[in-house]
């Protein structure tokens, strides 16, 4: 889903965050519900005792000083009155079950009497408080008669339902705001925790593609991790071994190669006609020298250090302008000092220059940077090369030139060196046909 988020920290955040706003929901409406409960019998208590007073004053008043007496007793939220009959519209002995308790409390404290209660008007209770549980009511408005014991009723009318609706104490929204930041703090840190290792094992990955012989990660994390951290650093030692034993493999080849090239050149010299076999020699001498040196390009060992791009490509130029070759600089932009391995990133240049004069007699180097990427573009005006071969190119010993002189058509392992010298820096090399006729390598590497 695009609405998640892409990292595993974002998305474990989330659902701690949901699930933290939820339960909190939660609680608090079971926190308010009980509360509210509680207020709500307190209420109608202090409402039943109300009423039971003012009957109990009623009965030891005479008749002549209960109208002076009621006139106090009446409040906003209970209006009371007395006459000798009970009112029309209320049967003695009718009440509604809602007001039971008020009822039963009535009769446990002056006796069982002559009364009825009915419930004036029904008031909506679909309202988003009352469904939550955020809004307490003690009932509905009731109207009720009760016989005095002169044979006089009394009639209490109850006009507004007492209510609270979200009526919190600051305290205790302070207590909750303090509960949910400390528990997603700690929630908060603990997701870091997990899923630090992670982000070192990411960060290792990247790594071991540019330096095969990086310091192995710290098993100080969680067991889950740490077998997977155990595993990449056993899977490092084996690439290392793997990579360690097919250069020495090469090395004992070349080294055991170049005896019997040596003996049959001796034996050639003393044949006639003999330049066509010193040729195939020759040819097979270059194959191992450059073989040789595309190891070396995929094992390279050197220290990375701050290197000026720019200060090496002008010392580039000069050496080539020494040779007569022209080299062109064109940029605008200075690059800050590179974190690279030097004579690497000199190899790669140098193939990929040679390579471009080789086709074509005026080259030119340009810097831009773009999308926290530094480009290096080598462009020159030959030919260039079919769309289809952009990429075939980059294949050990793959050549465009058929014939079998290397002088002309080279080993077929420059532009391999490059690219692999560029992928170990975290770059890349890509060749591209220009518009107006030439070729361009542009070398990319990752910049901040």
């Amino acid at each position: 889903m695009k609405l998640l988020p892409s990292s595993l920290f974002g998305r474990l955040v989330l659902v701690l965050l949901l699930g933290l706003l939820f339960a909190q929901i939660l609680s608090t409406i079971i926190l308010f519900k009980d509360r509210h409960w509680q207020i709500a019998k307190l209420q109608e208590k202090h409402l039943t005792l109300h009423m039971i007073e003012i009957i109990r004053t009623l009965d030891s008043l005479p008749k002549s000083k209960r109208d002076e007496l009621l006139l106090i007793l009446n409040t906003l939220h209970l209006q009371v009155s007395w006459q000798a009959k009970p009112s029309s519209d209320c049967v003695p002995g009718n009440y509604n079950p809602n007001l039971e308790y008020i009822v039963a409390y009535l009769n446990f404290k002056i006796g069982k009497r002559d009364l009825c209660m009915v419930e004036e008007e029904i008031y909506p209770t679909s309202n988003l408080l009352s469904i939550l549980g955020l809004e307490i009511r003690l009932h509905q408005p009731f109207y009720a008669n009760i016989q005095l014991q002169d044979g006089s009723w009394v009639t209490f009318e109850h006009t507004h339902p007492i209510q609270e609706d979200i009526a919190t104490p600051w305290r205790l929204i302070l207590s909750l705001v303090v509960l949910l930041s400390v528990v997603l703090s700690l929630s908060l840190l603990a997701v870091h925790w997990v899923t630090r290792p992670l982000a070192f094992l990411t960060e290792a990955a990247e790594h071991l593609g540019r330096n095969i012989h990086h310091k192995p990660l710290s098993e100080n994390c969680p067991i889950e991790l740490r077998l997977a951290i155990r595993a990449f650093n056993l899977m490092q030692i084996r690439l290392t071994r793997h990579f360690e034993e097919r250069t020495r493999i090469m090395i004992a080849i070349s080294h055991d190669l170049k005896t019997p090239i040596t003996r049959l050149r001796l034996r050639l010299e003393q044949i006639e006609d003999n330049q066509p076999y010193i040729k195939d020699l020759e040819e097979m001498q270059t194959m191992i020298d450059g073989t040789l040196d595309f190891m070396r390009g995929l094992d390279s060992t050197e220290k990375v250090q701050p290197l000026d791009i720019l200060a090496l490509l002008e010392s580039l130029q000069a050496d080539y302008e020494e040779m007569g070759i022209s080299l062109q600089i064109k940029t605008d932009y200075i690059p800050p000092p590179y974190p690279a391995d030097p004579q690497a990133l000199k190899r790669c240049l140098v193939n990929l220059i040679e390579n471009a004069h080789k086709y074509a007699q005026q080259v030119t180097i340009s810097l831009k940077k773009q999308n926290k990427q530094l480009y290096i573009i080598i462009a020159d005006r030959g030919q260039g090369i079919p769309d289809i071969a952009l990429e075939t190119v980059f294949e050990p010993f793959f050549r465009l030139e058929k014939s079998r002189n290397r002088k002309t058509g080279g080993t077929g392992l420059g532009l391999s060196i490059a690219r692999n010298i560029a992928r170990s820096h975290g770059g890349d090399v890509i060749l591209r046909n220009r518009v107006k006729g030439g070729l361009e390598a542009i070398v990319s590497l990752p910049c901040q």
